[in-house]
């Protein structure tokens, strides 16, 4: 007689193959990959192993790297490269809101004249200042930070560039005078998600200063910048 067909059993479906992660060079980079690479180039200046104008051309690179990949060349030629490696797996804890460091820099230009930015405003991730016999003041004390990380880079040429900041941000810097003045007055806010302002000078018979203003302090960084994006 005739067999009774058996129901065939449906075959369970390939598991699809594990995701691969994206090589370290291709991560992106954090604010902690940055300052790591910059440290090291600070020490490699103080050392002699680099030039000032080599110097402030990598500090300049370091801060507008993207990914660890961008970063590991600047250092591969010192000894410290090996000494920390990246942190690829570092988060920031807080989102200031949409990027603004990929859009064009805001640049203030003095020739004989002043040039001055204060008052609320929102800051973008970098400002070109330059100044010939002239003066620049840029005031952030009041300002909006759309980001974490915000680059001046300042060039005084028989004239000044003066910043201010509020007391309760970071402030950082790296640059060279040539009979003239590079001040910038270090600042690390106790608070991990403060902006971090950092800048890159030089100045040639003329003055660049960094300070933080007595009695302004950035409050309530997450809201006041909800309300100005309108979340």
């Amino acid at each position: 007689m005739d067999l009774e067909k058996q129901p065939q059993q449906p075959h369970a479906p390939a598991a699809p193959p594990p995701a691969e992660a994206p090589a370290a060079d291709g991560l992106r980079a954090s604010d902690a990959d940055r300052d790591r690479i910059a440290d090291i180039l600070r020490e490699a200046v103080a050392e002699g192993r680099l030039t000032a104008e080599e110097h402030a051309e990598r500090v300049d690179l370091v801060y507008r790297a993207k990914t660890v990949g961008e970063l590991q060349p600047l250092v591969r030629d010192l000894p410290a490269s090996h000494d920390a490696p990246a942190r690829p797996d570092a988060q920031q804890p807080y989102t200031y809101g949409p990027a603004g460091s990929d859009g064009p820099a805001e640049n203030l230009v003095a020739v004989f004249s002043g040039a001055s930015r204060k008052g609320r405003w929102r800051v973008g991730g970098r400002t070109n200042a330059f100044s010939l016999f002239g003066s620049v003041e840029i005031d952030l004390t009041e300002a909006l930070f759309g980001q974490r990380l915000t680059v001046i880079n300042a060039t005084s040429i028989f004239g000044s560039v003066d910043v201010r900041v509020p007391e309760n941000i970071s402030l950082r810097g790296n640059g060279t005078g040539v009979f003239g003045t590079f001040d910038v007055q270090t600042l690390e806010s106790a608070d991990p998600e403060a902006p971090v302002v950092v800048v890159n000078g030089y100045s040639l018979f003329g003055s660049v200063e960094a300070r933080p203003k007595r009695g302004k302090f950035v409050a309530d960084l997450q809201h006041r910048l909800r309300k100005h994006l309108g979340h």
